[in-house]
């Protein structure tokens, strides 16, 4: 039986060398790496560049929505104690950087912009008054949407650009790797698998940048749609007081 496994190991191991060397040999990132060519190296460190930039944009992002939400709240509160909408208190405040407190604003000064004109009947002039403010809503529903949806648009391109900038990498290290054992007089696995290893760790770079963001983008995506929803209501709700006051 010894004998037998003996014969065994010696067929799938001829050489007993090649098997100390491989486990004695060194593998991981750092190897990987300086296996990679220039342009391998180039990208996987503006792949890093653009997830540090993922990261900052999805963490500013996440707690800017939650203090937008928090201030638009506290203002809600704070607008229906109000005797009076329309006519509010000088002590009143209304900050322009809140969401809510920006879009009452616009609308109390389209409100008071309309003025009475000669031979025009109170209804008439509450029905202006009311279609401005609603109009005025509206730009300003838009311009929030706008400030809610900002930086979007770069995570998102980091989340589908990522992997093809890594499989760029990969491409041309393998084209690379296989240029460079075409000049030689024999190819053998040893002289392939550096170049092959260096040029597969840009893909693999890219997708380390990729599934965080797109994990990220999509829970910043509902946190943002939940919020302009809220937005709209709000908009819907503060004409509505407008229109019932005025009468």
């Amino acid at each position: 039986m010894g004998i037998l496994c003996y014969r065994l190991f010696t067929i799938m191991f001829p050489n007993p060398d090649s098997l100390l060397l491989a486990a004695t040999s060194t593998t991981g990132l750092t190897s990987y790496f300086s296996n990679s060519n220039l342009a391998g190296k180039a990208i996987i460190a503006a792949l890093a560049f653009f997830s540090v930039c993922a990261w900052a944009v999805m963490i500013g992002k996440y707690f800017e929505l939650r203090k937008l939400r928090r201030y638009n709240m506290a203002f809600e509160q704070s607008l229906h104690r109000l005797s009076s909408v329309i006519e509010a208190p000088s002590t009143f405040s209304a900050p322009k950087p809140v969401p809510y407190a920006s879009l009452y604003v616009d609308a109390i000064e389209a409100y008071h912009r309309i003025e009475g004109k000669e031979g025009e009947s109170v209804e008439q002039l509450r029905a202006a008054r009311v279609e401005h403010v609603e109009n005025a809503l509206q730009r300003a529903l838009a311009n929030k949407t706008l400030n809610y949806e900002s930086s979007m648009i770069f995570l998102a391109t980091i989340v589908s650009g990522a992997p093809f900038f890594g499989l760029l990498g990969t491409v041309w290290g393998v084209m690379d790797a296989f240029g460079a054992i075409g000049m030689q007089s024999s190819a053998t696995i040893q002289n392939l698998a550096p170049g092959v290893s260096g040029a597969l760790l840009t893909t693999v770079a890219g997708l380390c940048v990729a599934i965080p963001s797109v994990f990220g983008y999509n829970y910043l995506l509902s946190r943002t749609k939940v919020l302009v929803t809220e937005l709209e209501n709000f908009a819907s709700s503060l004409a509505d007081m407008i229109e019932l006051e005025s009468r």
